[in-house]
């Protein structure tokens, strides 16, 4: 019988209770992802109060008990009662979604929290969250609670009594303290060093803002503190990602200006590589799905250059202009933009759309560049990434006609694959997998284990080149490589087209050795380079083939690390056999497919990118040419004398392999 469905059934969610009921609706996830998103939107409102000129300080401090501060010097959260909800400023912000002084432009004339929920969700998440006000000489504090009442009632963030007056101070700004609530999050520890590339970036980019980040669940005192301080700014950041790199000009071009309401800032350093790494920002905000902003930027960055290459005679008339792309080989940019009310679009809502600043930005460029150029002092440099942007193209021309030779011989189409690519009957891309594998005895371990109606098998004959060290050309002329653009579909590079992609799922499927992993780097080091979009819409997976196989008669288990094998090896109890596998060749289909493929079983690692800048910097520095970055990072972060944390019983029976 149905339940009657009338007015009295509605559930009206007040105040902050509806944040707890669905967190993900305001911060995304649960995950330790939502958990950095709640310091995010706490440091955001900091950094917003230092790029209107009202701070110069922040602190960022994670406690000892799991919660994190942040402090501000500025001008301190309002302390005097509102007019209509008869309460001081600062609570407002705090239990009032929606609420804020950033919804016109007299407060903040640039703001990356805009929605007015930031600081009210962050209170809504937390289990108590403190706010201490440093204004007018005086000390203001308050403190919020959430807890629930004795008929199960949730009580968000509420106040434990109105804002007091603590005392007199010289201090000013803001500080927030809160405590996640571990019954909403997964897992409420927060991740140091996360948190300090985000400081670190948001020290870039805002040119002589110091920003103190402090650990206090570090041990080592001298490694607990770490002070951010760029003078330089984004002049700065682009010398710091190409830390590993071989520069063609030790000082960056800065580009500067403001049209109507929109400021633009650009550092560009050009290398002797092949790729172009280029990072955008809209008020500290990354833009990584790029948008009008970078549009303009690029459209005025061509068209200047081409006119400076007529005009040195680099072009002659009869010369077609070289596209964007050969230009921005090889360049690492920063390009930062301060826009009032900007509106983000994309999947990861990482693109700019306000159109107006498509224009503000190519004029900004153009005025600035047109000074630039015409400076006798940077000639040799113009002409240098003239003569680049030259040779970019005849390589471009030259990959092209690799590409139509290969078509014409069936290189790139479906023939060479025979043998090769085991297809799957699907048609529907967005069902369908393609598990890339390391040789012929995993590939064919794979192709019998499969679900053929949509798993498709791709063997590697041998390592693929490090896209990293080689031009586009050479990439197209690695076999293995060429495989893997077709079976994809999409192509590379600027006539790389998602649309075109024949599997949603893009699994790479190695041994768990040395020659696995650099497999899976070399790969990695190609989506990032030539299909990055691939990466960056969630389509690259890591396969997660099991460590160890524990048997006992007929009963198996399978562990995926020694945290694993411990309690499978407490389930199996006395007499089992222990097989450690070295490769997955050493599976047969049955076991491939129950531990690594059969999507109701397996583990998959999906390939993300959270920091575009960190990724781009870290890929140049274990797959580059240079020896010594390379070498300095694996001394600092691997740890080669680590004991295993796992020892055998005496009672285990070795077998397999």
């Amino acid at each position: 019988m149905a339940k009657t469905y009338d007015a009295g059934q509605l559930q009206v969610l007040e105040g902050l209770e509806a944040v707890r009921m669905r967190p993900g609706m305001y911060i995304g996830t649960t995950s330790t992802r939502g958990l950095h998103h709640l310091l995010w939107e706490i440091v955001d409102n900091a950094i917003d109060e230092a790029s209107n000129g009202f701070a110069s300080e922040v602190r960022v401090t994670l406690h000892q008990d799991g919660s994190a501060s942040v402090y501000d010097n500025g001008r301190g959260m309002p302390v005097d009662e509102h007019p209509t909800m008869h309460m001081s400023g600062v609570e407002v912000i705090f239990t009032k979604l929606h609420a804020g002084g950033k919804f016109n432009n007299d407060n903040y004339a640039y703001s990356g929290g805009l929605h007015g929920v930031g600081a009210s969700v962050v209170n809504a998440l937390s289990k108590w969250l403190t706010v201490d006000i440093f204004r007018d000489f005086t000390h203001y504090k308050v403190r919020f609670t959430s807890t629930v009442d004795e008929k199960g009632k949730c009580l968000a963030g509420i106040a434990d009594e109105p804002l007091q007056r603590v005392g007199n101070t010289r201090k000013k700004g803001s500080l927030i303290r809160f405590l996640p609530d571990d019954t909403i999050f997964e897992d409420v520890r927060f991740n140091g060093d996360t948190v300090s590339r985000r400081l670190q970036e948001l020290a870039y980019l805002n040119r002589g803002l110091k920003i103190v980040f402090t650990d206090e669940r570090i041990k080592d005192a001298e490694s607990r503190e770490k002070t951010f301080l760029y003078e330089g700014g984004i002049i700065d950041y682009v010398k710091y990602l190409n830390d590993g790199k071989n520069a063609m000009h030790e000082e960056p071009i800065f580009l500067e200006g403001q049209k109507d309401s929109v400021i633009c800032r650009v550092a560009i350093q050009y290398t002797d590589g092949y790729t172009e790494s280029m990072f955008s920002y809209v008020n500290n905000i990354p833009t990584g799905e790029g948008g009008s902003h970078e549009t303009g930027f690029k459209a005025a960055f061509t068209k200047m250059f081409n006119d400076y290459a007529r005009r040195i005679g680099a072009l002659k008339e009869k010369d077609a202009n070289l596209s964007g792309e050969d230009f921005r080989e090889g360049l690492s940019c920063v390009l930062t933009t301060m826009v009032k009310n900007p509106q983000f679009e994309g999947q990861t809502k990482g693109r700019l759309g306000n159109s107006e600043v498509r224009p503000a930005v190519e004029g900004i460029i153009t005025q600035q560049l047109t000074d630039w150029l015409e400076n006798l002092k940077n000639q040799d440099i113009a002409q240098a990434i003239v003569q680049k942007a030259i040779k970019a193209a005849q390589v471009r021309e030259a990959a092209r006609k690799t590409r139509d030779n290969a078509r014409k011989a069936n290189q790139l189409d479906a023939a060479p694959l025979v043998g090769k690519l085991s297809a799957c009957r699907g048609k529907k891309a967005e069902d369908n997998e393609l598990f890339i594998v390391e040789g012929d005895s995993a590939g064919g371990s794979a192709k019998q284990g499969r679900d053929s109606r949509y798993q498709a098998i791709l063997p590697l004959r041998g390592k693929p080149l490090n896209a990293e060290k080689k031009r586009l050309d050479q990439v197209l002329s690695n076999e293995e490589f060429r495989s893997l653009i077709t079976a994809l579909g999409t192509s590379i590079d600027e006539g790389f087209n998602l649309n075109n992609l024949r599997y949603h799922k893009v699994i790479i499927l190695s041994d768990a050795d040395q020659d696995g992993a650099h497999i899976r780097a070399i790969l990695l080091t190609f989506f990032f380079r030539y299909m990055k979009e691939l990466v960056m819409n969630g389509h690259v997976y890591i396969g997660m083939p099991p460590l160890y196989k524990v048997q006992k008669g007929s009963k198996i288990w399978y562990a995926y690390d020694d945290k694993e094998l411990q309690k499978c090896i407490k389930s199996a109890g006395k007499g089992y056999t222990l097989q450690r596998y070295k490769g997955l060749g050493e599976m047969n289909p049955e076991q491939l497919w129950a531990t690594t493929m059969d999507p109701s079983q397996r583990k998959l690692m999906q390939v993300t990118i959270e920091d575009a800048a960190l990724a781009d910097r870290r890929i140049t520095i274990l797959m580059g040419d240079k020896v010594e970055p390379r070498r300095d990072y694996i001394t600092e972060h691997a740890d080669f004398n680590k004991p295993d944390n796992f020892e055998l019983p005496d009672n285990h029976q070795e077998g397999g392999v």
